[in-house]
């Protein structure tokens, strides 16, 4: 097994090439990298069941010259084929152990063990036992989550980071003071692992790896429930007023947890000046924005009239419809609280607008409402749409003030330019990702622009 600074070996480093950039978590996709392995830990079996298996975790430095990103790759090596997970395989590998089978960990149940048997836990955490079936869940964009023992009385579902920063990661810290403090609106915090590997500037840095939350069975998530929805034409307010709600106590907890700030000068020139580097580095990002250059360009001018801006508190960062659910038994919960993957960890964990998740969640209503007309080209068929989408923002906002939450309408002029930020946002991550949904959020884009 390798050791924190050793080189990474000319196979591996081949095989992670080919198979890291076709994973939907690879922060790179466009850029020519090298690859550089920053660290590596092994990870101990708990038991023989997985015996001649070695599991190992790398933290692998993807550079551009200008910009280093770091990612998480757990790998398991096995002396034979693992059943039923081809899918999964990263290659196969010769080397002083013989010949070897390398997989991505979280598919294979001797890194899930493994795993398990090294988090960290809080007083009273319970954790499935060891051997415990598990399912990696599809879909996820950003990191991998694996549900342990679903029907299990202590199923967990445990979130691996792949893209790693120094630190604390917020969707740890702020769930585990949230859970401490008594809110219901989020999932019980079980553990957390953190690991150590070298910074830019050669210097040994540790930040969080994984955290390991209660997995609610039976649980619906709001996306799915809103599409639905929108396909039929059903109504969405009172679920949606109701999700306004859990948002804005979460809000409320929060600031019981963090504390609030009057947003001082320097912090206030910081939102703005954000404001208008996202329109920079959409424009240099996107170029189907190009046809909006004048405008975005005169909304840059014009962004330093906002009015006096609220208070700051810490916020959830990257809250829309997915990242809600619905249990049978606690309500709506709200999950995944660590921001947008692409800002800076020091952005992310920073004091915030409370606005800005809900700018989030009314572009996530957008979404809802086009999921079934992407590429529609019946009027009234897009303007139905549009009318249910209307319909659930506002009342996703009267839900929210009811709650307690600051009435979004008193700041409608930054809470349009909250939904223009997400919105370009949303145009870069769609040409990267999606190019045929674009239409989503540059038809956000030209709705707030005019």
């Amino acid at each position: 097994m390798r050791s924190s600074g050793d080189p990474l070996d000319p196979g591996l480093q081949h095989l992670l090439a080919v198979w890291m950039p076709r994973q939907r978590w690879y922060p790179a996709k466009g850029r020519g990298v090298g690859l550089v392995l920053l660290g590596a830990a092994p990870l101990q079996q708990v038991s023989g069941a997985h015996a001649g298996t070695d599991v190992e975790v790398l933290v692998v430095g993807l550079d551009s010259g200008d910009r280093l990103d770091v990612v998480q790759v757990p790998l398991t090596y096995r002396s034979e084929p693992l059943g039923g997970a081809d899918a999964a395989e990263v290659g196969e590998l010769d080397g002083a152990a013989g010949h070897r089978w390398v997989y991505d960990g979280p598919h294979d149940p001797a890194y899930v063990s493994a795993l398990l048997h090294s988090l960290q836990t809080p007083p009273g955490a319970r954790l499935p036992p060891s051997g415990t079936p598990a399912r990696v869940l599809s879909g996820e964009q950003s990191n991998t989550s694996i549900v342990v023992g679903a029907d299990h009385p202590d199923a967990t579902i445990v979130k691996v980071f792949r893209t790693l920063h120094p630190g604390a990661n917020p969707d740890v810290e702020v769930t585990a003071a949230l859970a401490a403090g008594g809110c219901d609106r989020v999932a019980a915090v079980r553990g957390w692992s953190s690991g150590s590997w070298t910074g830019r500037s050669g210097e040994q840095v540790t930040g969080h790896l994984a955290v390991a939350v209660e997995f609610l069975g039976g649980s619906q998530d709001a996306w799915r429930e809103a599409v639905a929805a929108a396909e039929t034409g059903a109504p969405f307010d009172e679920r949606a007023r109701q999700i306004g709600a859990a948002t804005a106590e979460v809000h409320l907890a929060l600031a019981d947890a963090f504390g609030r700030t009057a947003m001082s000068d320097d912090e206030r020139q910081r939102l703005l000046d954000g404001l208008r580097s996202r329109v920079d580095w959409a424009l240099a990002s996107a170029p189907s924005l190009e046809r909006y250059r004048d405008a975005l360009r005169r909304y840059c001018d014009r962004i330093g009239d906002l009015a006096r801006l609220p208070d700051l508190q810490r916020v959830h960062g990257d809250l829309h419809l997915g990242q809600v659910l619905h249990s049978p038994a606690r309500g709506w919960i709200l999950l995944d609280f660590e921001g947008e993957p692409l800002r800076p960890l020091t952005e992310r964990t920073r004091h915030d607008l409370t606005l800005r998740d809900v700018a989030g969640m009314l572009r996530s209503f957008d979404y809802a409402a086009r999921f079934s007309t992407v590429g529609q080209l019946d009027p009234d068929v897009v303007a139905a749409s549009g009318r249910w989408a209307g319909a659930a923002r506002d009342a996703f906002c009267a839900g929210y003030a009811a709650a307690g939450g600051d009435e979004p309408g008193r700041h409608a002029a930054l809470l349009s330019a909250l939904e223009l930020d997400k919105a370009l946002y949303e145009v870069v991550y769609e040409t990267r990702n999606r190019p045929q949904w674009l239409e989503v959020p540059l038809h956000a884009v030209d709705r707030v622009l005019s």
